[in-house]
């Protein structure tokens, strides 16, 4: 039997904006995505870092650990995810938050129905990408560490120009983000405080 996305939720039961994170993978694995894996527990101080009233965050398991070129699986279950949103707080606009392939699969989502804004840190970025769809009325943030030597920032920087977005350098800032971890949290807070829904 093959494995199933999974939702972690916290927060608002009635939220007046949703908040879902994606964690980062690797680019083939089918190996089944584990709850408390380190891409997974990545994505938990910057789930607390938004929470807030009328506020739900919502923490995407994947299938499987790969990317996965061409199926893309975890494309295929952050769209699952929006489509849960969308049955059980019909309206309510979603803020799409992820980690390197995480943040991946939130600019592959950009232009699905619902999001209300993009925030991609430390972004797998590969030359197809860079001719993604976006919408100039969705807010979209590229953030990268400039020591970065996994994902590549140039890449961010370019995907960015390219797309009218904002791109924040982190200087002396690897792929983990935990270097500076405050002002990783404080971006994420502050991009997503500005689309709450009063």
């Amino acid at each position: 039997m093959s494995p199933s996305p999974h939702l972690v939720a916290r927060g608002a039961a009635r939220p007046r904006t949703l908040v879902l994170l994606l964690p980062g993978g690797r680019p083939r694995s089918t190996a089944a995505a584990v709850p408390f894996g380190v891409a997974a527990l990545r994505m938990v101080p910057f789930g607390r870092a938004v929470a807030g009233p009328g506020v739900a965050v919502w923490r995407l398991r994947y299938r499987y650990r790969g990317w996965n070129e061409p199926r893309r699986h975890p494309v295929a279950d952050a769209r699952w995810a929006l489509a849960e949103a969308a049955r059980r707080h019909p309206g309510v606009p979603v803020v799409l938050v992820g980690h390197s392939m995480g943040g991946r699969v939130a600019l592959h989502t950009a232009t699905e129905p619902g999001v209300a804004g993009v925030c991609a840190l430390a972004p797998w970025i590969e030359p197809p990408d860079d001719a993604l769809p976006t919408d100039p009325a969705v807010p979209l943030l590229l953030a990268h560490g400039d020591r970065d030597r996994v994902t590549d920032p140039a890449a961010s920087a370019r995907f960015a120009a390219g797309h009218g977005a904002r791109f924040v350098s982190v200087p002396g800032e690897g792929h983990a983000l935990l270097r500076h971890y405050r002002t990783w949290n404080r971006l994420v807070r502050e991009f997503v405080g500005a689309l709450v829904t009063p």
